[in-house]
């Protein structure tokens, strides 16, 4: 990769947060204020809409902290059950975390990493996907850290560290072991799964489920992808890469900052996040505290971002979206040409949104093409009809829907390797049909129902 080119960017997004601070102290004595039972305003329509007006600005320019996931028990069999977490497996640039549930005597469920997207949000993003796992499996999930969190001294992170890091997880989490790879995360999956079968690791995961993933971005090319085409690498690195201030433990470390990446993900639908932000004021001017909640609880988990280093990014921008090295046969890793036909035995779901305007029909789909030694009976294709790029792995038709799609798959495949007992029913009731490598069966009228978006994700 050629030299990296730091900015400014950060330096001026610093300054910029210093100096609103004393408008954002003054605002939040303001709202104090209007909504004190003293003040004979409190209660009034024009009290509610100044208090309205400050809690809005006082929101869109704070910083968000990374979020908890905070889920502290599951429904299972009826029954209410705790779940604590653990890390099972840590590095400087990222860990596991296992959702341990407080079960008793209890047959054996199937074992789901969930490898979050490293692509600006944290993992939490995923936290009604893990939800959503916890009554059927042992839910694990990749929790990718922040860069400028990260000292200097603990050396680069790029697509190649990324990947040893995957397979490192595998190892460490032992057979019979499922993965679901979301978005971002579905390129290095395939290469990790491919590099162990070409190896015969005898860890290699027993199936890998790729939730819009962008496998291949010649395939119904999205406004994202032509984006990256037109710019070119040498655009990206110039533009988008800036160095940590010293105020962070990772100062000095070139990153692609999250506040970037959060600027065009608002940018892609900003007239989705006006509407949205006029909702909530009208909801507080309302006093409809339920429905600003909400908004609230959505934005909180949305505008909390991370950065990226300088050498994942560029890797990934170049690799995945200008050369399209894996589809072509022409990624590397660590020396060695990442094949995806060495993949016989790992078995692939794949999950696609009618609606997805991030990552496009047959983008993810072009995994099960490109695994021309996997028998058939191990490929799986699912078209969800009405849901975006975030309805795809959140939301009410991903619970009801797709999640029985996917346990059923990974409940076959436990099977079939004699790894599990049958502990849970193929799905039944409301759904879609999950077809090997054809056409996913047309939805019926009752599946076709409001997707469970907020704001920009309304399209995705």
């Amino acid at each position: 990769m050629s030299h990296v080119l730091s900015n400014p960017a950060y330096l001026w997004y610093e300054a910029a947060h210093w100096l609103v601070t004393p408008a954002r102290a003054t605002t939040r004595g303001m709202k104090r204020f209007f909504e004190d039972p003293i003040n004979p305003f409190a209660g009034t329509s024009y009290g509610r809409t100044i208090a309205a007006a400050c809690q809005l600005f006082e929101g869109t320019t704070r910083r968000y902290n990374k979020p908890a996931f905070g889920l502290t028990s599951t429904l299972i069999d009826g029954q209410q059950v705790g779940v604590s977490e653990r890390v099972a497996w840590e590095r400087p640039f990222g860990r596991v975390i296992a959702f341990d549930r407080k079960l008793g005597e209890t047959k054996p469920q199937p074992k789901l990493l969930l490898v979050a997207p490293m692509s600006g949000h944290f993992a939490t993003l995923l936290r009604g996907t893990v939800e959503a796992f916890l009554p059927t499996h042992q839910v694990f999930i990749t929790d990718w850290a922040d860069a400028r969190h990260v000292p200097l001294s603990h050396g680069r992170f790029d697509l190649n560290d990324y990947i040893d890091y995957l397979i490192s997880m595998f190892h460490s989490l032992g057979p019979d072991l499922h993965i679901l790879a979301v978005c971002q995360a579905s390129v290095p999956v395939l290469a990790a799964i491919a590099s162990m079968e070409a190896g015969n690791v005898p860890l290699a995961p027993r199936s890998m489920t790729l939730i819009a993933g962008p496998v291949d971005t010649r395939h119904s090319p999205t406004e994202v992808n032509r984006l990256a085409e037109t710019r070119g690498i040498d655009w990206f690195r110039r533009h988008c890469i800036s160095k940590v201030p010293q105020t962070y433990p990772g100062s000095r470390r070139d990153v692609y900052p999250g506040f970037m990446q959060l600027s065009s993900f608002v940018a892609m639908n900003i007239d989705r996040h006006i509407s949205a932000h006029y909702e909530m004021f009208k909801h507080l001017v309302d006093g409809d505290g339920d429905a600003a909640e909400k908004h609230r609880d959505f934005y909180n988990e949305y505008l909390a971002v991370m950065d990226l280093t300088a050498e994942f990014y560029l890797q990934t921008v170049e690799q995945v979206f200008l050369r399209h090295a894996l589809p072509k046969g022409d990624m590397i890793h660590r020396g060695k040409r990442v094949d995806l036909s060495a993949i016989r035995h790992c078995a692939i779901m794949v999950v696609e949104g009618e609606k997805d305007d991030i990552t496009g029909i047959g983008q993810t789909r072009a995994a099960l093409e490109l695994t021309p030694n996997l028998p058939p009976h191990k490929k799986a294709y699912h078209l969800q009809n009405g849901v975006g790029h975030y309805g795809v792995f959140n939301g009410s038709r991903f619970r009801a829907q797709i999640v029985p799609q996917i346990a059923h798959f990974i409940l076959k495949q436990s099977m079939s390797s004699g790894g599990i007992v049958a502990t849970t029913a193929p799905p039944t009731g409301r759904r879609t049909s999950v077809t090997p490598i054809g056409h996913a069966s047309p939805q019926p009228a009752a599946a076709r129902d409001r997707d469970d978006s907020v704001g920009e994700f309304g399209r995705r």
